[in-house]
C-alpha cells in the first residue's frame, strides 16, 4: 500500500472555499480519527458557515486536513478545529493550515488558540507562546483534564 505522504506535493489547499463542496461526513470522520468528540454533520457545517476564514486540504477528493477561525471581525480571533489526518501528520500540513489562518488574521488585535491535549509542543515549535492569563469555564470533566492546570501544574 502506498503511503499518503508520497502525494504531499499534489495536495489541494483551499482558503475559504465554497462550503457546499466540502464532504462534511469526511470532516466528522477526521475529527473522530484524532480522538475528538463526535460531531453532527449539519452542526459542523453550520459552525464553519459562521467562520470568517476556513481552510481545507484535499488529497484528490479525500479531505485530509482543515481548520477555521472564530472572531469578531476586528479585535479578537481564535483559530479552532485544526485537524490533520493521522497519515498526514508530521509532514508540515498542520503548520501550513495554522499559518494560513494566522496570516489571514493579521489585522486583528489578538489571535489565540486552544491546543488539543498533547499538541502544546507542536504550537510552541511553530512559534506560538503559551498565555499566562487565559482562563476557561469548564463544561465537563474532559475539559478540566484537557485544558486546566492541576496542583501538579500543566500537562
Amino acid at each position: 500500500m502506498e503511503k499518503a505522504y508520497h502525494h504531499m506535493t499534489h495536495l489541494n489547499h483551499r482558503l475559504n472555499p465554497d462550503l457546499t463542496d466540502i464532504p462534511w461526513d469526511q470532516a466528522c470522520q477526521l475529527m473522530d480519527m484524532v480522538g475528538w468528540e463526535k460531531r453532527n454533520v449539519m452542526e459542523l457545517r453550520a459552525a464553519f458557515e459562521k467562520s470568517t476564514y476556513s481552510y481545507f486540504v484535499f488529497d484528490d477528493t479525500r479531505l485530509v486536513g482543515f481548520g477555521r477561525t472564530v472572531d469578531d471581525s476586528q479585535y479578537y480571533a481564535l483559530i479552532v478545529d485544526v485537524v490533520v489526518h493521522p497519515d498526514y501528520q508530521g509532514k508540515g500540513l498542520g503548520t501550513r493550515i495554522v499559518n494560513s489562518l494566522k496570516d489571514a488574521l493579521d489585522d486583528y488585535l489578538f489571535t489565540t488558540l486552544t491546543a488539543a491535549r498533547g499538541k502544546h509542543g507542536f504550537y510552541k515549535k511553530i512559534g506560538w507562546q503559551q498565555q499566562s492569563s487565559a482562563f476557561i469555564w469548564p463544561r465537563n470533566e474532559s475539559q478540566i483534564e484537557d485544558h486546566c492546570f492541576t496542583e501538579d501544574g500543566p500537562e
